[in-house]
């Protein structure tokens, strides 16, 4: 079998940048209200991009508490729960344990197992979309910023410092909330590109 290459920074540097969500076509979910809402907004989706976000930690011994928030985004907009609502937990569990939604994202399996210890919830329809990429003949593990650019020709841009920053925030920055929600977007849309839905 040939392996294909996988961009590196260099040559995805060199690309145009990916079109994102802006705060317009994002949902922050951090009241009851809100997760209602949401659940209702995702009722019929089929398939969602899907990731999530934990406070870094910085100390040796220091575990981490994580995910503080979980995204999920369709192709024209993004909700990021925030999980210190337990109503917002409960509408989060109820979208990751139904089998009849796909959730699409890159590297999940720390997510996975993060998720089963805060939420206690059984993840359903979780697909990793490095895993599809493997069985295109690509050796490393894609990761978003790969994957755009392999599907899209595109540059996705991530935000080193919104990565590393506090997502136990009961209040996200502008930044952040862009980072999140686009991490989750990038996926779903991988996801449609490539025909899995």
């Amino acid at each position: 079998m040939t392996h294909l290459p996988t961009p590196d920074k260099e040559q995805i540097a060199l690309l145009d940048t990916f079109d994102r969500l802006g705060l317009h076509q994002i949902q922050v979910v951090s009241t009851p209200e809100q997760a209602a809402a949401a659940l209702k907004a995702l009722a019929g989706a089929t398939a969602l991009g899907f990731d999530t976000e934990s406070k870094p930690t910085f100390a040796k011994n220091e575990a981490s508490d994580g995910p503080h928030i979980v995204q999920l985004s369709t192709l024209e907009k993004a909700w990021i729960f925030q999980l210190t609502d337990a109503e917002c937990r409960r509408a989060v569990g109820t979208l990751l344990e139904s089998p009849a939604i796909i959730k699409a994202g890159f590297g999940l399996g720390d997510d996975r197992k993060r998720i089963i210890h805060k939420l206690g919830v059984d993840l359903q329809g979780v697909l990793d979309l490095n895993a599809v990429f493997r069985e295109k003949g690509y050796r490393k593990d894609m990761g978003v910023r790969g994957a755009v650019a392999v599907v899209f020709n595109k540059r996705f841009i991530k935000s080193k410092k919104a990565a590393t920053s506090n997502w136990a925030n009961p209040k996200l920055t502008e930044a952040q909330i862009v980072y999140a929600a686009n991490d989750a977007y990038a996926a779903m849309r991988v996801y449609a590109a490539l025909g899995l839905g």
